[in-house]
């Protein structure tokens, strides 16, 4: 019988291309699976086989359980009860007792079977699934297998694939045997079914599918820098070239549009605008909006946004209908557009300007003609007017040394005094915040320094933004908040 058990396990191995470890305890599975239907009742049991000789042995087994704790008998054994048998037995440790083998010859019940083959095929689709990681494919060609749920199971090679509802391009109708592409989205090993899921909606999808077609970027003398997708209606690239003697645009188009007509045919028809990138984020910018000529741009560093300014005619055509071309615009450039007609950026230039002058008239105790000249000359803070180099300030023809020296102790000591006002609050604040259990005094400082002084702002955070604001990490961030939260259950 020993040597059946080896024959078998061997048989398995070889024909499934799987390791015998696998088999084997596949095998061990089914002996006890079939050794507990000996049990009226509910029975954990164990059997053991040795991978030399093929003999195996079987165990009934109980858990080891705290005595105030303990549950079932049939599964489980009070620690007091454990030890009189094996004094150094501990919680949550196994107490065996052995049982008569199950005759193999015999347990050919079809469960049996059904075990060991149901476990071989998860380690083959487990192999299967790590050779192609291996790989490192991620774009995949393959043909719809079956459609379920309105998903479908792509089939390529030995692999069965996830493509959801919501990664199909809208308006696509796939049928059964149809070839298609897709990207790959993740990897989830939860999934009882294919655990490959697949995207045809992705920006990634899009690169890779230029990659196919313009050799010249595998071969490193072209990049797509950027990409956004209004999914099976409108794309952008921003593509550079590596060699002076290549034109990118032209490249990606093909001769007589055919790279780009082959990728728009795989997308549904998705309309494609490949746009020059520039290390100029403001040209880029310019670039991503073509066809809409652009007038002017204000690049804001700060808060990574750049004023457009079109002409009127031009408006239209720069938003795009519903947003889409400065969505797309500002996806691929990865800054916040705001477009503008001309007028409004007069209207919106003299607020400003309106706004920094009042400022200076209030900070500075100046009138509206000193106040006027400091804008004009490109002052827009207090900042600037106490720490830009003295040789800059003495050039402005309106003002003697003694003007430039009173307005740069004047906004000093207004600096001063609105950081003794701040390092006030922050104090104050932090006395709040210390309240909170879990709170440090750093932390504390770093939220209040950042306009987080109080129990209730910090409870109106969530973990995300915490984290953001002081680094730490994602556990604690949670613990913290839901501790500041905790007075709104009371």
């Amino acid at each position: 019988m020993s040597r059946e058990v080896l024959l078998l396990v061997d048989a398995l191995a070889r024909e499934k291309s799987v390791d015998k470890e696998i088999v084997f305890g596949a095998l061990e599975s089914a002996l006890a699976s079939a050794t507990k239907k000996r049990f009226s009742e509910e029975a954990d049991v164990r059997v053991s086989i040795d991978r030399n000789t093929g003999d195996y042995q079987s165990f009934r087994c109980w858990q080891v359980m705290d005595d105030e704790t303990f549950e079932t008998p049939d599964l489980h054994i009070k620690l007091s009860e454990a030890q009189k048998r094996d004094p150094s037995i501990q919680l949550e440790e196994f107490i065996e007792e052995p049982l008569e083998n199950i005759d193999f010859g015999r347990i050919g019940a079809q469960a049996a079977k059904q075990v060991i083959f149901q476990k071989i095929r998860d380690a083959e689709r487990e192999q299967i699934l790590s050779d192609f990681m291996e790989r490192k494919e991620h774009l995949v060609s393959g043909t719809v297998k079956r459609i379920e749920r309105g998903n479908a199971i792509v089939e390529f090679g030995k692999i069965e694939a996830l493509l959801p509802r919501d990664q199909m391009i809208p308006k696509e109708n796939l049928r059964v045997g149809d070839r298609i592409r897709a990207c790959l989205l993740r990897v989830d090993r939860s999934l009882r079914g294919p655990q490959i899921v697949l995207s045809r909606i992705t920006s990634e999808f899009l690169v890779k599918l230029f990659e196919l077609e313009v050799p010249e970027i595998e071969e490193k003398l072209l990049e797509i820098v950027s990409a956004a997708r209004d999914p099976g209606s409108r794309a952008k690239i921003a593509v550079r070239s590596h060699d002076a003697r290549l034109d990118p645009i032209g490249t990606c188009v093909g001769m007589r549009g055919s790279r780009v007509q082959a990728v728009t045919n795989e997308l549904a028809g998705e309309r494609i605008d490949i746009v020059l990138w520039s290390e100029d984020p403001a040209t880029s910018v310019i670039n991503a909006l073509a066809p809409a000529d652009v007038s002017s741009i204000v690049v804001d560093e700060d808060k990574h946004s750049m004023d457009v300014v079109v002409e009127e005619e031009n408006l239209a055509q720069a938003i795009g209908r519903n947003g889409q071309n400065v969505r797309l615009a500002s996806e691929m450039t990865g800054w916040e557009l705001n477009i503008m007609t001309v007028e409004e950026s007069s209207q919106k230039n003299e607020q400003e300007f309106a706004k920094i002058r009042n400022e200076f008239m209030e900070k500075l105790d100046v009138d509206e003609e000193v106040a006027d000249i400091l804008v004009q000359e490109g002052f827009n803070t207090l900042e600037e007017v106490a720490y830009v180099p003295l040789e800059e300030m003495l050039e402005i023809e309106a003002f003697d040394e003694a003007t430039v020296n009173e307005l740069r102790s004047r906004a000093r000591n207004n600096l001063l005094t609105q950081a003794i006002a701040t390092e006030e609050q922050v104090e104050h604040n932090i006395e709040d915040l210390l309240k909170i259990e879990g709170m440090d005094e750093e932390t504390a400082r770093t939220l209040a320094g950042k306009g987080v002084g109080t129990q209730d702002q910090l409870a109106d955070l969530d973990a995300e933004e915490l984290v953001e604001l002081t680094g730490m990490d994602n556990d604690r961030a949670n613990q913290l908040i839901m501790t500041a939260r905790a007075p709104w259950f009371e």
